[in-house]
């Protein structure tokens, strides 16, 4: 396996932490490794395969060196200004904010999902919403076999999407500490609000959903829609997730179809209450997919709920999965 220069943009964040810790556990071909970050952070110090790092400031010139693949986590305006540059000079960008997502010439890639539109990339590939990335894994083996007609998203999402800020905000607010990221507590509440507001009045978070959702599953016109919340859960999405099929079901083949599918782990034995749970899945890279059921208001319809690590699954280990999928094509 040839060997690559890869690197972390962003990499003093909580993802860009984590995709350093997913990379050492995935033992990729490295061979020059470089992690980079704002002015503020220049000049820290990162630990990657037991050396030491130096955090380098990112600037128009840090792409002079050749860099094969590199991990964005810097937020939208960084990732406008800079993953242009990367390209340009020959490395191919994986980006997890959500500046390239809706655009039509970047695919927007779930290794599971649809690893082969990672083909057609012209130095920039998307990582989708961490709620997308989730719920793409639990339905893609669905869609291929039943063809899904609808889809209702109810999203419980934990603040650590919301990054170190949002962390802080529960575990200050538990002591009874006023807000500064969210607009109200988060503590005992739940927020119904995730990203701004929008002129049709779904947020962004449930728009960026149905958008991505779409893209993914090459279907412009499939019918979605979503209810995205903010829960008091420090890690882990949870989704409950209603799909209509246009064919006709079988549950109990539903239930082994996705247990036999990559990616996915059935927890769903409610004799002995086991179903998907937030703490069960933070750590870990499967989604989680239980409490599956038929939906008896429709004549092919289920309930399921989908839990995954929003910081690894939905972040860091996607595009790590993306960047191996890049070295062995």
């Amino acid at each position: 396996m040839k060997k690559v220069n890869i690197a972390v943009v962003g990499a003093t964040g909580m993802v860009g932490r984590t995709f350093i810790k997913v990379l050492e556990e995935r033992n990729l071909p490295i061979d020059n490794f470089y992690v980079m970050a704002s002015a503020r952070s220049a000049g820290s110090k990162l630990t990657f395969n037991c050396k030491e790092y130096t955090v380098e400031e990112l600037t128009e010139h840090s792409f002079d060196k050749h860099i094969d693949i590199a991990l964005f986590s810097a937020g939208g305006s960084t990732s406008a200004k800079f993953a242009p540059i990367a390209a340009e000079h020959g490395c191919i960008v994986v980006d997890n904010s959500a500046q390239w997502r809706q655009d039509p010439n970047v695919p927007l890639v779930v290794p599971e999902v649809n690893p082969e539109d990672i083909k057609w990339n012209k130095g920039i590939i998307a990582n989708p919403n961490c709620s997308t990335i989730q719920a793409m894994v639990a339905l893609k083996p669905l869609d291929d076999k039943y063809k899904i007609k609808r889809v209702v998203y109810s999203t419980y999402q934990a603040v650590s999407g919301a990054g170190i800020a949002g962390w802080k905000d529960l575990e200050n607010g538990i002591k009874g500490e006023a807000p500064k990221k969210f607009p109200h507590p988060i503590a005992n509440n739940c927020l119904p609000h995730i990203d701004v507001f929008l002129e049709n009045d779904y947020s962004k978070e449930e728009m960026k959903m149905i958008w991505e959702t779409r893209k993914i599953l090459h279907n412009p016109d499939m019918k979605v829609t979503a209810t995205t919340v903010r829960v008091p859960v420090f890690n882990s999405h949870s989704e409950s997730i209603n799909v209509e099929f246009e064919n006709t079901i079988d549950i109990n083949d539903i239930k082994t179809l996705l247990s036999n599918s990559k990616g996915i782990v059935v927890c769903d034995d409610l004799a002995n209450n086991v179903y998907p749970l937030a703490t069960d899945a933070t750590g870990k890279d499967d989604v989680f997919v239980g409490r599956i059921r038929r939906d008896e208001s429709v004549e092919n319809g289920i309930n399921m709920w989908v839990v995954a690590d929003n910081i690894r699954k939905g972040a860091a280990t996607n595009a790590v999965q993306i960047a191996e999928l890049i070295i062995n094509s």
